[in-house]
């Protein structure tokens, strides 16, 4: 708590104290899973789930406070909270106003915040450009998810003449902060040589980080890799492994019909011991909760 406080500008006692009176207030929000259930079931009158809305609002009141008196911390906060609808009534335009102010003040989360309700048209008209400057704004501070937006703005030519270049060096400067959907993106930039040459071996490096971090596109794609002995001596039983674990992961249709192929080049006792690794890569390299 204190690190984000300190991170995000928040350096005066008593903005400090109200955002830490906020955290603590939302601390028992958290603890619900489902905002749905979490409603229906107040409704119901439980008292726990009662106790967990009284929360939430508290939590607001306090992000208020400090929004009002013109910290970006707050500000932000009180957009998500109205973007979401916790301890408040859902009001994506409300959002987009905090969002902004936040953003204004060079608020680098907020910034992405306000990207996405252009780029999506949420309480705001959708423009793809706008989103492109705030997603810009927030990467240029270094902020991993905001680069992998803006390279995938560049991949797809959304907003912005298309350049897999421009893509490439995006999702690098996202990899090499450990961003897994930028690992997996640049593997596959490599993979298909877009904005580089194709190199197998700089694929498998970049789906390896990735899938190690629980990514199941990057476990799917360094399955096929085994698979097909691209990149990596071919291995029909690690092949069989990463992509188990990527449907284990959510993982898509593609990766347990590619699964089942490998899965019918083994042996029985191969399987057997693919099946018991299997288990323990999933134990190992799941998403982060």
């Amino acid at each position: 708590m204190i690190e984000f406080i300190v991170k995000n500008r928040c350096t005066g006692y008593a903005c400090s104290l109200s955002l830490a009176l906020g955290f603590l207030q939302l601390a028992g929000y958290a603890y619900a899973q489902d905002l749905t259930a979490t409603q229906r079931m107040a409704e119901q009158g439980s008292a726990d789930e009662i106790g967990v809305a009284r929360d939430a609002q508290q939590a607001v009141a306090w992000y208020r406070k400090n929004a009002e008196q013109g910290n970006a911390s707050g500000q932000f906060l009180l957009g998500e909270s109205y973007s979401t609808g916790t301890g408040v009534a859902q009001d994506a335009q409300q959002a987009v106003f905090w969002f902004r102010k936040a953003a204004e003040q060079g608020y680098a989360e907020a910034q992405v915040a306000l990207g996405k309700k252009y780029a999506t048209g949420t309480g705001v008209a959708q423009d793809a450009k706008q989103a492109l400057v705030w997603y810009r704004k927030a990467a240029e501070q270094g902020h991993a998810e905001a680069q992998v937006l803006l390279g995938l703005k560049y991949e797809t030519g959304t907003g912005v003449a298309q350049d897999d270049k421009q893509a490439l060096a995006w999702y690098r400067k996202a990899a090499e902060k450990g961003n897994a959907i930028a690992q997996t993106n640049l593997g596959s930039s490599y993979a298909n040589g877009k904005g580089v040459a194709q190199d197998d071996k700089q694929a498998l490096a970049w789906y390896r980080k990735a899938a190690e971090q629980g990514n199941a596109v990057a476990q799917t794609s360094l399955g096929a890799l085994y698979l097909l002995g691209e990149g990596v001596p071919q291995d029909d039983s690690l092949a069989y492994v990463w992509l188990s674990v990527a449907v284990a992961n959510g993982g898509s249709s593609d990766a347990k019909k590619l699964r089942d192929l490998a899965a019918k080049k083994l042996s029985h006792g191969q399987l057997e011991v693919s099946q018991k690794l299997a288990g323990q890569y999933f134990e190992k390299y799941q998403p982060s909760r």
